[in-house]
C-alpha cells in the first residue's frame, strides 16, 4: 500500500509560567489561629493553536484555603507549555491536549503552589493527582446529547 498514515509525533517545546498570583488577605493574625482551612481547588485546561503544528496549552489552577468562611489564602497558577504535536486525528488530538499535556504540566504547577504557600508562611499543600482522563470523559458525556 502507499497510503501511508502520516507521521505522528508529540514533543514538549517550552513550559513557562503564564500567570501566578498570591494573596494572603488575613495575614499576619492567622498565624494565631489553628490551621484547619477548608481547601477548594478549581482547575481549568485551555488550548491555542500555533503554527507549525505547535499548541499553546495552559493548566490553570486556582487554589483557596478559608479559615471560618473567610479567604485565608488564595493562590492562582497558569502552568503553560507549548507542545508539537503531528499527524494526530482531530478526537486524538483533543485528548492528548486535554489528558497528556495537563499530565506533564500539573506536577510544575503544583509545585508552583506548595512553593508559594511555603514562601507566604503556610503549610505545603502536597495536592493529590489528578485524573485527568476520567475529567475528560466526564466533559465528553456532558457534552453528548441525550440519548431520548
Amino acid at each position: 500500500m502507499t497510503d501511508a498514515a502520516p507521521e505522528q509525533s508529540f514533543s514538549l517545546q517550552k513550559l513557562f509560567l503564564k500567570d501566578l498570583s498570591f494573596e494572603s488577605p488575613m495575614t499576619p493574625d492567622i498565624f494565631t489561629q489553628q490551621w484547619r482551612p477548608q481547601v477548594k481547588l478549581d482547575l481549568n485546561i485551555s488550548n491555542n493553536r500555533l503554527p507549525n503544528d505547535n499548541f499553546e496549552v495552559i493548566l490553570k489552577l486556582t487554589l483557596t484555603a478559608n479559615v471560618e468562611d473567610k479567604v485565608a489564602l488564595l493562590i492562582e497558577v497558569q502552568q503553560a507549555g507549548v507542545f508539537l504535536i503531528k499527524g494526530l486525528d482531530d478526537e486524538t488530538l483533543r485528548q492528548v491536549l486535554s489528558i497528556g499535556c495537563a499530565n506533564i504540566l500539573f506536577p510544575y504547577a503544583r509545585e508552583a503552589i506548595d512553593s508559594l504557600a511555603l514562601k507566604g508562611g503556610f503549610p505545603a499543600f502536597q495536592l493529590q493527582p489528578i485524573n485527568f482522563e476520567a475529567m475528560y470523559m466526564q466533559q465528553m458525556q456532558q457534552q453528548a446529547p441525550a440519548n431520548h
